[in-house]
């Protein structure tokens, strides 16, 4: 059994990685922010933590982890010119400076364990460039750069990787896929002809997790459909 954090984990990708990693076994220290959540097994436990303060309370967490996800995220699509300078670091600090504070609160207990892993989410748009994810792409850009350097840094006691996704079908991105309609079109624009589930992300970040990916570190995995790499 393995001690896992997820900072997140009380809906879409979180939610998913966690009941899998519970059904291998494992235990998992959950967080939660706005959607509160009861514990699905006696291996879990969850915490409410406000990733945006300065000093996260990781007090609940072992004195070994073998790993840790972050999970917060957000999807504001808007017009360069429409987008204030708050959005921008609102933001910043949700997604970058909550990875940041979070990963320094628990670092001690990574380094304790043996061979941990850390994952972090960015997007498809970070490598594509679309139009109106600006505000979304500049964050996510800075944590590619965050699980690089953390990568480097940590090697070789901490493993660091990053999943970048293209559209899933979360409650993050219900604004997006709010009707049939918006699911099929968004579907289409994708090589494999489909939006994204949770699942599928929840697989390849518990792969990271795993010692099958021991040799795996300071890599962006495109999880998306074909979209980062396709033209059919």
């Amino acid at each position: 059994m393995k001690n896992y954090l997820i900072i997140g984990a009380s809906s879409g990708i979180g939610e998913a990685l966690t009941q899998k990693l519970l059904d291998k076994g494992h235990y998992v220290y959950g967080t939660y922010c706005n959607h509160p959540i009861e514990a699905p097994s006696e291996n879990a436990s969850y915490h409410h933590l406000d990733v945006v303060s300065e000093s996260p309370d990781l007090s609940f967490i072992p004195t070994e982890l073998d790993g840790l996800v972050y999970c917060p995220g957000s999807i504001n699509l808007k017009p360069f010119g429409k987008i204030k300078p708050a959005d921008f670091k609102a933001d910043f600090e949700l997604q970058v400076v909550g990875a940041i504070t979070v990963m320094q609160a628990a670092l001690k207990a990574l380094k304790s364990g043996e061979g941990a892993s850390v994952v972090f989410f960015s997007t498809v748009a970070v490598q594509m460039g679309f139009n109106f994810h600006t505000q979304v792409a500049t964050s996510k850009g800075a944590i590619e750069g965050l699980t690089k350097s953390l990568a480097a840094e940590l090697a070789p006691k901490v493993r660091v990787n990053c999943i970048a996704p293209s559209l899933t079908d979360t409650p993050l991105a219900a604004k997006l896929l709010s009707s049939e309609d918006k699911k099929q079109a968004n579907a289409q624009r994708h090589p494999l002809r489909k939006i994204g589930q949770a699942a599928d992300i929840a697989n390849m970040a518990a792969f990271l997790l795993s010692e099958e990916a021991a040799w795996m570190s300071g890599q962006i995995l495109h999880v998306d459909g074909g979209m980062s790499t396709l033209r059919v």
